[in-house]
């Protein structure tokens, strides 16, 4: 137990230096946050503890609205992810949606086998339904590395593409100019790879996802 209280009492003492250096570095620090966020980015990632979106793009409080879940997935069905890109697009009008995935996914290497992942294996069945669609490549990368890398990044592309799906991301397109973009982030030299799947315009959809709008 006592070990327990430590390492859980470790992350408040924690926040209390990260505040005091906040302070010492900028006394209007937490005054200016309270005033609001203006973000102008809305960030899908992976739930990784290793891949915190402000981190690794060297960016503060307040500049980027932040969704994660396992494998960095968009799915139409799931109510919190739509919500926050509905707030993202509609309340706070970000300018660039970005899916970023990185090298080394639990979930992509775990859908990428036959192995029982219990209650996660529903939410790795969205995964399975990229390999199944992009089998032919990935079977023919003999090196096991590089066909989960080269997934990881087709899973990214098929979010970008499930965004532009969306009834949201249609209606901004229609309004304004939102782009949505897919990276992938590499923890052997801290790098983000864009992709070039780049998506502005509704023209990007294949007809049968394009809403009357």
């Amino acid at each position: 137990m006592d070990s327990m209280e430590s390492s859980y009492t470790r992350l408040i003492k924690g926040n209390q230096v990260w505040a005091k250096e906040k302070l010492d570095q900028d006394p209007n620090f937490f005054k200016n946050l309270v005033l609001g966020q203006n973000p102008q980015y809305l960030w899908i990632g992976c739930s990784d503890s290793r891949v915190p979106a402000n981190e690794i793009t060297n960016t503060k409080s307040g500049e980027i609205f932040v969704h994660r879940n396992i494998a960095n997935v968009v799915v139409h069905t799931d109510m919190n992810l739509l919500s926050v890109l509905y707030y993202a697009v509609e309340v706070l009008h970000v300018k660039h949606v970005i899916v970023c995935g990185h090298y080394g996914c639990g979930g992509v290497i775990a859908a990428m086998n036959n192995k029982d992942n219990g209650f996660v294996n529903n939410w790795l069945r969205n995964i399975k339904e990229v390999y199944q669609k992009h089998s032919k490549e990935l079977l023919a990368i003999s090196d096991m590395r590089e066909r989960e890398n080269r997934l990881v990044e087709l899973n990214v592309i098929e979010q970008v593409l499930n965004l532009g799906k969306t009834k949201i991301v249609q209606q901004a397109w229609k309004r304004r100019e939102l782009q949505v973009h897919g990276w992938v982030y590499g923890f052997d030299n801290g790098l983000i790879k864009d992709l070039k799947v780049m998506m502005d315009e509704i023209g990007d959809i294949d007809p049968i996802f394009r809403y009357d709008i």
